[in-house]
């Protein structure tokens, strides 16, 4: 059987992980589906989250939020729609915008409610921010003041390209003004193979300057994204999981 064979940490430790990136289209939902699969895998009871999802489609007249029902698919979950994405927008710019385009409002105390209920439901909850940290939710209140409220650590998806220097440090220093635990940052290359100098020397610099742990790439191969996915739940699971009982 594929599980098990990792304890969850002591109580001492948050029960998940606050996904958020760079900016927008840097891959947040592409890791964060690929290590819920991982965790399901291992037979951790996985949560997901996707607090808001703007840009939806519509079918028969209902919004459909892609990227929270795609996490829903990786971790194989059944919690209702309303708890995994507790609010959806058709017009595709920051949530506090759409909310404000479309004549609606988002409490963030909804969305934390449906977050503790979440976290009682499952071992381990992996949430998914929108845009970069500093994207406002609703009014002045930005994700980042969320993923302070729900105290937990931060993994941050950024590009392999030139900026990334700039851009992942600013996001290293918002999270830290807020005291923010930073689990790691992942480089994702999900768009294909890069092989310039700025994607050759931008993670060293990152790391050396930042002093956060570059937990490493995600390929455009999907394949290595489980692999990865060790590295970035081996801080949270009592010891290490081997990557044979992974790609089971």
């Amino acid at each position: 059987m594929p599980h098990a064979l990792c304890s969850m940490q002591s109580h001492t430790m948050s029960k998940g992980i606050f996904i958020t990136g760079t900016d927008t289209g840097v891959g947040k939902t592409y890791v964060a589906a690929g290590l819920a699969t991982a965790l399901r895998l291992q037979g951790v009871n996985v949560g997901v989250m996707k607090p808001a999802e703007t840009g939806c489609a519509v079918r028969k007249g209902r919004l459909v939020p892609s990227d929270a029902l795609k996490l829903m698919r990786a971790a194989e979950a059944s919690d209702p729609l309303s708890l995994v994405n507790p609010y959806r927008f058709r017009k595709p710019f920051a949530p506090s915008v759409a909310a404000e385009m479309e004549r609606k409002k988002i409490d963030p105390e909804k969305i934390l409610d449906a977050y503790r209920e979440l976290s009682r439901r499952h071992e381990f909850l992996l949430v998914e921010g929108a845009g970069g940290i500093m994207v406002p939710l609703s009014g002045a209140y930005l994700y980042l003041d969320l993923a302070a409220e729900m105290k937990l650590p931060v993994v941050i998806i950024a590009r392999p390209g030139l900026g990334t220097i700039n851009h992942t440090l600013l996001t290293v220093s918002a999270l830290r003004s807020r005291g923010l635990v930073i689990t790691g940052i992942v480089i994702n290359y999900s768009d294909g193979p890069k092989s310039g100098l700025a994607e050759k020397t931008g993670p060293a610099v990152i790391e050396r300057i930042s002093g956060a742990k570059i937990l490493g790439a995600v390929s455009y191969d999907a394949r290595n994204i489980v692999a990865l996915a060790q590295s970035i739940y081996s801080p949270v699971l009592r010891r290490p999981c081997s990557r044979q009982h992974l790609a089971q």
